[in-house]
């Protein structure tokens, strides 16, 4: 069977929000999330940081302000307390399944700015081929020294490359810069589906859309702003479809997403017949 690739982002594209604002930032301290996210800004902008790198920085000294340090167990538990968008947990079965019955196999990736030690905890973890998203190296006591991975809203397409060659390993960028035939990659762009929220996935929506692949711009229904965002992303030809962030049977996501594989199926049909004649 074809290899299909779905690519995800996470915070509000699976889940409502930021998925640090269910419970790790309210742990420390914080009423007001927003209150937080302006703090990293402002880092972000006095000593000119990346703003992931600012957040990771400011939630390591946040725990140190506290008088504690940040270990590996304090994010144990959070991700199970995420609010998944309604459908997300039954989507990916339903999703598998229509692209067996259509010759494809599908599989999932997340590619986001959030952090891998929430996501790997949350109830659909186990869903996904990869997660790459920002995470800690910790030392032997379990406690966070240092970035292990930062996934900024750029360099995120660095892994839809890995997911293209199949070189999936952070840590191997020897096979990742080798050039290959793309007529030969296993998951090639055109069977690559991007699903995000705004603005910080255009550079991943543009690259899957440019090369032959589908990307989804999704909303919360609940959310003016949501809407508009979408909407401009689908008037500057930035992604192919708009949706809103409801994954059950029957829903615009899932009718969009079935007319995409069979379009994908039947293109993998067309290739291998024409590999036939020629």
């Amino acid at each position: 069977m074809k290899k299909v690739a779905v690519l995800y982002d996470f915070d509000k594209t699976l889940c409502t929000k930021d998925m640090q604002e269910y419970s790790l930032i309210p742990s420390l301290g914080y009423e007001e999330p927003g209150s937080f996210w302006r703090e990293v800004s402002q880092l972000s902008v006095s000593q000119q940081m990346d703003s992931i790198s600012a957040y990771l920085y400011w939630l390591q000294k946040k725990y140190s302000d506290h008088g504690r340090d940040l270990h590996r167990s304090d994010f144990q538990g959070l991700g199970q307390n995420i609010d998944l968008y309604e459908g997300v947990e039954e989507w990916f079965d339903r999703i598998n399944q229509y692209g067996r019955d259509l010759g494809l196999e599908v599989e999932h990736y997340v590619i986001s700015s959030g952090m891998s030690e929430i996501i790997e905890d949350s109830r659909i973890a186990d869903r996904f081929r990869r997660i790459y998203a920002c995470r800690y190296y910790y030392d032997e006591k379990g406690i966070a020294r240092w970035p292990a991975l930062i996934v900024n809203y750029t360099t995120k397409t660095q892994y839809i490359f890995r997911i293209n060659k199949q070189v999936l390993d952070v840590s191997n960028d020897d096979d990742l810069n080798t050039w290959v035939d793309p007529k030969v990659r296993p998951i090639p762009f055109s069977r690559m589906i991007y699903i995000g929220d705004g603005l910080t996935d255009v550079p991943c929506m543009r690259l899957v859309k440019e090369y032959g692949g589908k990307s989804f711009a999704v909303f919360n229904p609940a959310s003016i702003k949501a809407y508009k965002t979408a909407s401009r992303l689908i008037h500057e030809g930035r992604v192919n479809f708009m949706c809103e962030a409801d994954y059950r049977e029957g829903k615009d996501m899932d009718m969009t997403m079935k007319r995409v594989l069979e379009h994908m199926s039947a293109d993998a049909y067309l290739e291998d017949l024409d590999g036939i004649i020629k």
